[in-house]
């Protein structure tokens, strides 16, 4: 019997970066090839993005050239759960299913391309096939969110918070550390509302019982010889007990707490906490409590009805808070977000312009914060090494993968790869840091 070949597209943020990981190893466990070109492929199977207009883009231009290069498609994720946008477009494809619905891809699988065998086993968890490099790897703890934000449609397309016993998550990660993994990084649309679509209920880990709750989780995921990194924390006020765990060096001193805007009013109307004061309070004791900490965030500028005096209160915030990571987008005008009808939207060109004095803001604070690294040691996970240049490309405990900077290593070897090593920094740009091994 010849072995069906499946071609895969994965697009859009980590979460969905995971439940590819899910379907890969599931196809791989009943015998399915996967395969890296689509004239190689017997279907082709594409994971979308439905997040905003761009991302929308990009997944209507993926399954239309997956169509024209194979001509059999799948398409899953979160723009599936908009199905008629895809058919109006592509009435051709096979399937349309939505995010985390793997008994159904696979179902259309198993319809389009019977499987070699009966597997033994229902789905499995991604400690088969990474899409990320050995060393580092995506823990997500729960699927949905129940926030309303005025401008995201998130919780039209994932459902409602629900989270993975704490046993499965606690079993997952000890898998993925037994494999090589070095950082785990976790992930979900709101993680630090981790447990409480269960009412916090207890699990089972190890012999032992585990409140299924964000602090209780990390603190056994503090116990495993690995870094522990958190995503996508809703600052709920029991995230401040988590600080303590990153001072005591049980997980990494990182927080990644999407603030959207400073202004009372704006976050009022994108439904997100409205005291930007009692937010440089909290950061200035986490601060206190652990000095390391860096903190990461996101934020829209340009929001329907956005004034210039309301973007002023962002920018001073900025310039008060002094994040150490900082992400900025203009608004787009998602289909679906009550946020287009709160006001007219913002022009383009001041949407723009106001970018640009944001950036410029906190490229400034970027480039000071970094200056002050020179001269100190920093743990580094080496991810890649440029051949050519001789140079190790790694991260410190304050850079997440793909969207912080980097630390160059100078007179580097290919096997420090996957390796936590020691640096001695000698340079800073805005973004990034050069230095040398520190052996001493």
């Amino acid at each position: 019997m010849v072995t069906p070949r499946i071609g895969f597209v994965s697009l859009g943020c980590p979460k969905a970066l995971v439940d590819s990981e899910y379907i890969l190893t599931q196809l791989r466990t009943e015998g399915y090839e996967i395969v890296p070109q689509y004239d190689e492929a017997d279907l082709v199977v594409v994971n979308t993005c439905g997040f905003i207009d761009s991302a929308i883009q990009e997944s209507l231009n993926a399954i239309g050239e997956a169509l024209d290069e194979n001509g059999k498609v799948i398409v899953t994720g979160c723009l599936g759960a908009n199905a008629d946008k895809i058919l109006e477009q592509y009435p051709n494809v096979l399937s349309v299913t939505g995010p985390h619905a793997f008994q159904e891809v696979m179902a259309a699988i198993h319809h389009h391309l019977p499987r070699p065998h009966d597997p033994f086993t229902d789905l499995v968890p991604p400690a088969g096939i990474k899409l990320t490099p050995r060393h580092y790897a995506y823990l997500k703890i729960a699927e949905g969110c129940n926030h309303s934000c005025t401008f995201c449609i998130i919780p039209s397309m994932r459902g409602k918070h629900q989270s993975y016993p704490v046993g499965d998550v606690l079993s997952q990660a000890k898998k993925l550390v037994e494999t090589g993994v070095k950082e785990l990084l976790v992930v979900a649309q709101d993680t630090s509302a981790y447990g409480v679509d269960v009412k916090y209920q207890t699990g089972f880990w190890d012999g032992k019982p585990v409140r299924s709750h964000i602090q209780n989780l990390c603190e056994e995921l503090g116990k495993l010889d690995v870094w522990v990194r958190l995503h996508y924390i809703y600052p709920y006020p029991h995230v401040d007990h988590l600080i303590p765990l990153m001072a005591e060096g049980k997980i990494l001193p990182y927080l990644d707490v999407p603030m959207q805007h400073a202004s009372p009013r704006i976050l009022k109307a994108m439904k997100r906490p409205a005291n930007s004061e009692n937010m440089l309070k909290r950061i200035q004791k986490w601060r206190e409590i652990c000095p390391e900490i860096t903190i990461r965030s996101t934020f829209i500028v340009g929001f329907p009805g956005e004034t210039e005096e309301e973007f002023q209160e962002l920018l001073d915030f900025i310039r008060e808070a002094r994040l150490d990571r900082v992400g900025a987008f203009i608004y787009s005008p998602v289909e679906g977000a009550a946020a287009n009808e709160i006001a007219e939207p913002i022009p383009l060109e001041i949407q723009e312009e106001r970018l640009e004095r944001f950036m410029a803001l906190q490229a400034e604070i970027s480039a000071e914060k970094l200056a002050a690294k020179v001269g100190t040691v920093l743990e580094v996970l080496v991810d890649d090494f440029d051949e050519e240049e001789g140079i190790a490309i790694a991260r410190s405990k304050a850079d997440a993968p793909e969207i912080d900077g980097h630390v160059y290593i100078d007179d580097a070897s290919s096997d420090l790869v996957g390796q936590k090593v020691k640096v001695l920094i000698d340079e800073a740009t805005t973004y990034d840091l050069f230095g040398t091994l520190y052996t001493q």
